[in-house]
């Protein structure tokens, strides 16, 4: 297999995961249970990718993506009650919540201690690529999505500061595609907010 032929497939798999994570988010918005399913798929294509772009920490992110998703289809269909009718459209039954100021604290502090300490254990130990950063949107994405799987209304803004900041270490790396998935993201967050908020007001 040639150079070209490698550049062209790593290509096709970044728009294959980014397709796929594209319609996670859209249902993720729609709170419909089917989004984890395709962000399974969208996360093991992913975890290749970023693998060999030597970001290790957004390569066990995508692993623990795989097994927060089954997480989230269980609480989404088990953290609350609804009539039948609506939960066969896929529609979740958990509601919408939000997070005190000692909790987003308490989130925002593991955050930080986290991604200090992987980021120094990368930057000593590994050929690691952005070994702080990396880290740090990784960390902040694993607490995000357990906000996702909760039904934390607050999600919106942490997801709002960890996917500008990959718009840039995606585009350092070269992953084009996905840098250009993250800013789609920015977009599709703002809708998400809204979204969520109108479902939080009529609660």
């Amino acid at each position: 297999m040639t150079f070209e032929s490698l550049i062209n497939y790593a290509w096709s798999l970044e728009g294959l995961s980014t397709l796929f994570a594209i319609i996670y988010l859209i249902l993720a918005i729609k709170q419909n249970i089917w989004c984890w399913f395709f962000g399974i798929i969208s996360t093991v294509i992913f975890c290749y990718v970023v693998w060999h772009g030597k970001l290790y920490m957004d390569a066990a992110l995508q692993v623990f993506y795989v097994f927060i998703s089954f997480y989230g289809i269980w609480t989404w269909k088990n953290g609350g009650k609804k009539e039948s009718s609506q939960n066969k459209t896929g529609e979740s039954a958990l509601k919408v919540t939000r997070w005190s100021s000692e909790q987003h604290l308490t989130a925002i502090a593991l955050v930080f201690g986290l991604a200090s300490l992987s980021g120094y254990l990368l930057n000593t130990y590994t050929d690691a690529a952005k070994p702080f950063i990396d880290s740090f949107t990784t960390w902040g994405g694993v607490v995000t999505t357990f906000m996702v799987a909760k039904k934390v209304f607050e999600n919106w803004h942490y997801w709002f500061v960890i996917n500008s900041i990959n718009i840039c270490l995606y585009y350092d790396r070269g992953f084009y595609i996905y840098a250009l998935l993250y800013a789609v993201y920015l977009v599709l967050i703002v809708i998400g907010y809204f979204a969520w908020k109108k479902e939080l007001e009529t609660q």
